[in-house]
């Protein structure tokens, strides 16, 4: 049976970026399965005029390769669109334009195996067995990127709500309602909302958004914040204790989590320009908590119950349409079953992710790919980062550097200096 050098599980846009790094590497050996017919990247969320929240740059190559073929720029070039998306004059691309060149590149990938399903991976004591579609692959070492699931919160679990995850196709459905509530407090819920509100004269239903919030906050976007998103941070952030990364997580939710500026404003202006008719038939509320739901499938309509942070008042509100834009969670797959006893777990049961994003017991077999928020912090959802990554992957896949890796990019320091600071001079 042939052995791989490794076998990466998952082919999104991170594992989508190792296989472009790896396309023109014939010392490497490496099998791409993915249980998807083709790549197609949020295709529930892909809004017409919406932009990625990250710069051109940030694409699966370039931040690892400058050179690399299977840049953005070279696929504009490639498409006949170089020249429009530098008169254009914005870093953003839009969210249906990534879309676009990530399937470009996926259509190259000669080591991508698709409509290939795992069902199960064990170890013949040597190498990894990955069991998938009536095929067993032998892989000297893992890549997990199999991505994040929806998170349907626990008060929610009947009737025909809808994720943000499959919103378009449910679109028109939703709009022969006479009411819609979206409930969640980032950018997809944004999205939706303003996407709604475009129509809302057209069809007439009331329109909600609710998050629990404090408020409609934006995406912190300066750029001492954005060295956050570094190598220097990453070392900072993995070395803390559990309790304090944990702790992080939630206090750093609209760093990453956040609304984009514009479309916040975008959405007032679109509220003002229709409130020159007369009062807009919208309930925008923050600070309130989704505490139950109950679903009346004679009346097609949802009860739910909620409480505002900081009043302390609990209240009910009613509405037919009930869109979750609540986020995505990290999972763990079921086919590693037979390999868990090679994986390293924390106390609460996830991946015990080390710095260079190893999770098996010896630390060089099974590398994971945005499964590691709760070590690595906001940089792991990341698409800039996701080149950066790769390279720390592909290091420890092959046992040395391929591809340049950066140590220290930040001008500031994270956390307390090793020893005290000098004195600083006074001059009068």
């Amino acid at each position: 049976m042939r052995t791989y050098d490794f076998a990466a599980i998952g082919v999104g846009p991170f594992n989508l970026g190792l296989a472009a790094l790896t396309e023109d590497r014939p010392e490497l050996d490496g099998i791409f399965l993915e249980q998807r017919a083709g790549f197609d990247w949020h295709p529930g969320l892909m809004i017409e005029g919406v932009t990625i929240q990250v710069p051109f740059l940030a694409d699966l190559v370039t931040m690892a390769d400058p050179t690399s073929r299977f840049s953005f720029l070279n696929y504009l070039k490639q498409v006949g669109r170089l020249y429009p998306f530098y008169i254009r004059e914005s870093f953003f691309p839009l969210r249906a334009e990534y879309n676009a060149y990530c399937k470009w590149v996926a259509a190259q990938m000669s080591a991508i195996r698709w409509n290939t399903r795992v069902d199960s991976v064990t170890h013949d004591g040597e190498a990894y067995l990955v069991h998938a579609a009536g095929e067993t692959f032998r892989a000297r070492k893992l890549v997990l990127g199999v991505g994040t699931a929806p998170r349907v919160p626990a008060v929610v679990d009947q009737g025909p709500y809808v994720h943000s995850a499959d919103y378009l196709p449910t679109k028109a459905k939703l709009q022969q309602l006479d009411s819609i509530t979206v409930v969640g407090s980032g950018q997809s819920a944004a999205e939706i909302y303003h996407d709604l509100l475009a129509d809302i004269d057209t069809y007439g239903y009331h329109l909600s958004w609710i998050t629990r919030s404090p408020r409609f906050f934006p995406m912190e976007y300066t750029k001492l914040t954005l060295e956050m998103t570094s190598p220097d941070y990453i070392r900072y952030h993995h070395g803390l204790p559990m309790p304090a990364r944990d702790r992080l997580a939630r206090e750093q939710r609209n760093l990453y989590k956040g609304i984009s500026g514009d479309l916040i404003n975008a959405i007032y202006e679109t509220l003002y320009a229709k409130s020159l008719a007369g009062p807009v038939p919208t309930t925008l509320l923050s600070g309130a908590e989704l505490d139950g739901v109950i679903w009346d499938e004679a009346e097609g309509r949802y009860t739910l119950t909620l409480s505002h942070s900081e009043q302390g008042r609990s209240f009910t509100a009613s509405t037919q349409g009930l869109v979750l834009a609540t986020g995505y969670a990290a999972r763990v797959p079921s086919f590693l079953d037979p390999v868990r006893d090679r994986i390293r777990w924390d106390a609460r049961g996830r991946f015990d992710v080390a710095v260079d994003y190893s999770v098996d017991v010896h630390g060089d077999e099974i590398f994971v790919q945005n499964a590691e928020e709760h070590t690595h912090s906001l940089t792991a959802p990341d698409l800039g980062m996701g080149p950066y990554r790769n390279s720390v992957i592909l290091k420890g896949l092959t046992g040395h550097e391929i591809y340049p890796i950066e140590e220290r990019i930040a001008f500031q320091q994270f956390g307390a200096p090793t020893a005290d600071l000098p004195r600083q001079l006074v001059t009068s």
